[in-house]
């Protein structure tokens, strides 16, 4: 009787940074993600990212230079688009421009201030004065564009006789800082010591636009004198 032929070695499974090589930058970004909300910029390590992402640090650097081109790339990779749609969106709309206006705000909650990627908006704030390349970066990447969209409804709806004359800049200031330090507050502050009293996102978006859009209603509207140019 023939010997039975020994069964086939197990194949050893690789590790994981052997996986599919197009797979590791978006690994490593949802990697360096978690751990800048987490912990900051100062204290996340580029160790901590690998290992998480499950590769080695060589493996990292193969894709990113250091963390300041890791958190460039966290930037791009997962703000930087929502801004792009929503520009892209605003252009082609036939909508009128407070039903606009009110998708910025909304949306902007909903792809932003309500998800992790607030807690980017909270490190950049925290840590500006350590890391100010890093604040402008932010500036410019983030802030400027929501600021150049935002005032493109605005001037629009001016345009078309749909809202008064404003002043466009201190506007937008004003419009928006209630709704970054809100996103902020409910990535700092609010988990550590909730008071029962906050207002729910949604009333507080509803009052927010009904103030802004009280703002910019034509004169006539809001019972006041026509203003003369």
């Amino acid at each position: 009787m023939r010997p039975a032929a020994p069964a086939p070695a197990a194949t050893p499974r690789p590790p994981r940074w052997e996986r599919r090589k197009d797979a590791r930058p978006g690994e490593l970004l949802d990697a360096a993600l978690d751990l800048f909300v987490e912990k900051g910029y100062a204290a996340t390590r580029l160790d901590d990212v690998a290992a998480r992402a499950g590769v080695s640090k060589g493996t990292l650097y193969l894709y990113y230079a250091g963390k300041e081109e890791l958190f460039k790339a966290v930037v791009r990779q997962n703000i930087v688009p929502l801004i792009e749609a929503f520009e892209r969106d605003a252009a082609g709309s036939t909508a009128g421009s407070a039903e606009l206006l009110g998708e910025f705000f909304r949306r902007w909650w909903t792809s932003f201030g309500a998800t992790r990627l607030a807690g980017i908006a909270k490190l950049v704030v925290g840590e500006a004065g350590n890391f100010p390349e890093l604040a402008r970066f932010f500036q410019q990447e983030v802030v400027l564009r929501n600021v150049m969209l935002l005032r493109s409804i605005i001037e629009r709806g001016v345009r078309q006789h749909e809202f008064r004359a404003v002043d466009v800049d201190a506007s937008i200031h004003l419009w928006m800082s209630p709704m970054v330090l809100r996103a902020i507050w409910e990535h700092s502050i609010l988990p550590c010591c909730p008071s029962g009293a906050e207002v729910p996102i949604e009333r507080f978006l509803d009052a927010h636009l009904d103030f802004v859009l009280g703002a910019l209603a034509p004169d006539a509207a809001r019972g006041l004198p026509e203003r003369t140019q």
